[in-house]
């Protein structure tokens, strides 16, 4: 069953969420898959555990606590974001190889870019160098309601990073945060979006490439 692609635009956080819950939660087992692509308005969102101690100081940035998973992350204009509502059961896919599959595409991307990145163990996303041990590039948090993934993968492409100097980034201290621009990748936000849209297609949607 081929993946639905809906291109949002710059959309609100709160909205867009309660979208994606209510999509899930009325998702029957012949309701195909969606990615969404998108930018967000700035928000710090918190995760279903995260702590409010990993938000520094207040910078006039609304605070949404969410329910996927994860500590804290900024959104905002020139990172882009793809959420995607998946049927794991329908997939035969477990959720640690969804995240793996979903790591994997940004590695994968970067590279065909020229830009080396890994995956850090126990601490979701994607950062820079072979070892994962620098920057953070890409983020990503995910929940699951009957046996249905919801939430997704942002990744920083031409934004403004400094709202991330008021957070603990996914509850890392001092955690340095970086992005496409500053590695000599012209995309623009609009190009980053559909490369990464591609990418988990291939991944982790349709990685057999059934029509």
């Amino acid at each position: 069953m081929v993946a639905i692609i809906r291109r949002l635009g710059r959309a609100p956080y709160l909205s867009t969420w309660e979208a994606m819950r209510n999509f899930t939660l009325a998702r029957t087992p012949e309701t195909p898959d969606e990615l969404w692509l998108l930018e967000h308005f700035p928000v710090f969102t918190l995760g279903q555990a995260g702590k409010p101690e990993h938000l520094l100081r207040d910078i006039g940035i609304p605070v949404i606590r969410t329910d996927r998973g994860g500590q804290i992350t900024y959104h905002g204009p020139g990172q882009v974001v793809v959420y995607l509502l998946l049927d794991l059961h329908r997939a035969k896919l477990k959720v640690r190889e969804m995240v793996t599959g979903i790591e994997q595409a940004v590695i994968d991307l970067l590279a065909a870019r020229g830009l080396t990145a890994n995956r850090r163990p126990g601490a979701p996303g994607v950062y820079l160098g072979a070892d994962g041990e620098g920057a953070k590039i890409a983020a990503l948090g995910l929940r699951v309601k009957n046996s249905c993934a919801y939430h997704g993968v942002s990744l920083n492409v031409d934004m403004d990073l400094s709202p991330f100097a008021a957070i603990n980034p996914c509850g890392y201290p001092r955690l340095p945060v970086t992005q496409t621009r500053d590695h000599g990748i012209p995309w623009t936000p609009e190009e980053a979006m559909e490369a990464l849209c591609q990418a988990l297609i291939s991944r982790v949607v349709n990685p057999l490439g059934n029509p």
